[in-house]
């Protein structure tokens, strides 16, 4: 295993951990059976706004780091196949 698998693979589990942090940080989309039948939630515009941009910061932040882990999982397996 060369120096560069091991860097891969440790950018690798960083970005796991980080995929998995931030959708943990999201805000449900769902509002579930209590807005169905209340009638929904009575949060102002500034509430809803703001949830939106940091949701909206979050979501980019899981496609970049998803998409590096495609990336990246791509290289290593091209490397591994090269090497052989």
């Amino acid at each position: 295993m060369g120096t560069l698998e091991i860097i891969a693979g440790v950018v690798l589990i960083l970005c796991s951990i980080v995929i998995i942090l931030v959708v943990l940080a999201q805000d449900s989309k769902d509002d579930g059976l209590t807005s169905a039948i209340g009638g929904g939630s009575n949060a102002s515009f500034y509430e809803n706004n703001m949830a939106r941009t940091k949701d909206a910061k979050l979501s980019r932040f899981t496609k970049v780091a998803a998409t590096l882990i495609f990336i990246i999982t791509l290289a290593l397996n091209i490397i591994a196949n090269f090497s052989k």
